[in-house]
């Protein structure tokens, strides 16, 4: 068996990792989109580095789209298998595809010097989304499922978005089975949103992300009380409008519960919320369908009748004439907008008509990369190109950066716990900066895993060793 890491490896994007087994089955990890800007992130969403027909079986740990968003390309490229997945990955995943598809139809790309330039060819288009989307085979939580004689796969409950999961296979090779697990994305175990990461059967390997693996979030931090300060600034003081570019699926939703404490707190008075994104009304109808999956404070809100994502005063668009009008309030307002680094969509007309007026405020929320617009404002440039204008940065920028859905050090410390280290064979750290890589390593190999190896991008290890392509 070997496991080949052609993606998010020494890097936080393009999930993909493929193992290989003795008869020439291949099972590939998630199938992800290398996320960025410039010639050089595209070339790595061209070339998968495996051939996309050989691949038998693609198991998806979640819907976010560094994870699952170079499917269809797979599919263009004949992948003709199953994609198993849970269910709310399947309905996430379905409308964040065509969501991709046509961002690359009409989006712009940026240079590093903030510059707009036009983007290449899209990597697939609607009509390949279409025909992936049959392939999507549901798995539930906790049971395990063959996949063919010598192959069974589970899912457990990751704790990062709806319906991710860390995936588990038990591999039967010459009358010797072994687990391998893979963690996906590993979520905090104090989520506003949603479930606890599950504890999961011992594993001979683990694949496992490591976004936080060097830091520590700050337990007495409230998000929800950080966004009231800066609305009570913004909105009850300055009579401005506090625009917010989030990610249309988990961050929107997350921004939206902390919007409803408020309300329920009385605290929010009569500020309208309006939320412009589509793609972000799909998501969270999908949310509300699958409460379910969420934590047990907003599952019981949800069977008493309560969305935990709708209040007084919030207002969805469902149109681009409802987005149009949004330029034309001059009252004070919560503005919501994909996408979350600002590089594309409707939040780009709204920055631009808010960004010069010092009574307004522009919150991140999220990691931005430093040639989007976010990243831009995030290090403190003075002048930024949006749509081919220039416009001088007056109004306040301010960042919630906790906000994030990933697990920090203790979070993913937590979900290792329930392995006997010295049971682990091999622990693969992928889905990182390697300098944060190799910290976390130091800090495992002194918990007692014996092999803790981080993968270049590209490489192929057996269980046994790693053998360089």
């Amino acid at each position: 068996m070997r496991i080949g890491f052609y993606g998010a490896a020494q890097m936080v994007t393009g999930s993909k990792h493929l193992i290989t087994l003795e008869d020439g089955t291949n099972i590939l990890l998630d199938c992800g989109l290398f996320q960025g800007a410039g010639p050089a992130t595209e070339a790595l969403n061209q070339a998968f580095g495996f051939d996309a027909a050989k691949v038998n079986y693609v198991i998806l740990s979640h819907a976010h789209i560094d994870h699952s968003g170079l499917l269809p390309k797979l599919v263009k490229e004949g992948f003709t298998g199953k994609i198993y997945c849970t269910a709310p990955t399947r309905a996430l995943a379905g409308i964040l595809l065509m969501d991709s598809a046509n961002i690359q139809k009409h989006a712009t790309q940026h240079t590093a010097n903030g510059k707009e330039e036009v983007p290449s060819d899209p990597f697939y288009d609607t009509d390949d989304v279409k025909a992936t989307l049959p392939l999507f085979e549901v798995l539930e939580y906790n049971a395990w499922q063959t996949l063919q004689p010598g192959v069974e796969v589970m899912l457990t409950d990751a704790g990062h978005l709806l319906g991710s999961a860390a995936v588990h296979l038990k591999i039967t090779e010459d009358g010797i089975t072994q687990q391998v697990t893979f963690s996906g994305d590993i979520g905090r175990y104090r989520h506003p949103l949603l479930c606890p990461p599950q504890e999961f059967p011992q594993a001979d390997y683990i694949i496992l992300e490591s976004t936080y693996g060097s830091s520590l979030h700050d337990p007495l931090f409230s998000a929800t009380d950080e966004l009231m300060k800066l609305i009570q600034h913004t909105c009850m003081r300055k009579k401005g409008k506090l625009v917010i570019p989030a990610f249309s699926l988990g961050r929107t939703q997350e921004l939206l519960v902390h919007l409803k404490q408020l309300t329920l707190e009385k605290r929010l008075a009569d500020i309208p919320v309006i939320v412009d994104s589509p793609l972000s009304l799909a998501a969270t109808e999908i949310f509300a369908e699958y409460s379910d999956c969420l934590n047990d404070r907003l599952a019981t809100l949800s069977e008493n009748g309560d969305s935990p994502f709708d209040f007084p005063n919030l207002h969805w668009t469902r149109c681009v004439e409802d987005s149009l009008k949004i330029k034309g309030i001059t009252e004070p307002a919560i503005i919501i907008a994909s996408s979350g680094m600002a590089d594309a969509g409707r939040i780009r007309h709204h920055i631009a008509d808010t960004i010069e007026d010092r009574n307004n405020t522009i919150l991140l929320v999220g990691y931005c990369s430093p040639a989007s617009l976010g990243g831009q404002l995030l290090s403190g440039e003075k002048i930024v190109t949006i749509n081919g204008q220039d416009y001088e940065v007056a109004a306040n920028i301010a960042s919630i950066s906790s906000m994030s859905a990933h697990g920090d050090y203790d979070n993913l410390c937590q979900f290792l716990s329930c392995q006997k280290s010295s049971g682990v064979k091999k622990l693969f750290l992928v889905h990182g900066e390697q300098k944060v890589q190799e910290e976390f390593q130091k800090k495992l190999l002194n918990k007692g895993f014996a092999d803790v190896h981080i993968p270049a991008l590209n490489e192929v290890c057996s269980l046994s060793s790693p053998v360089a392509v």
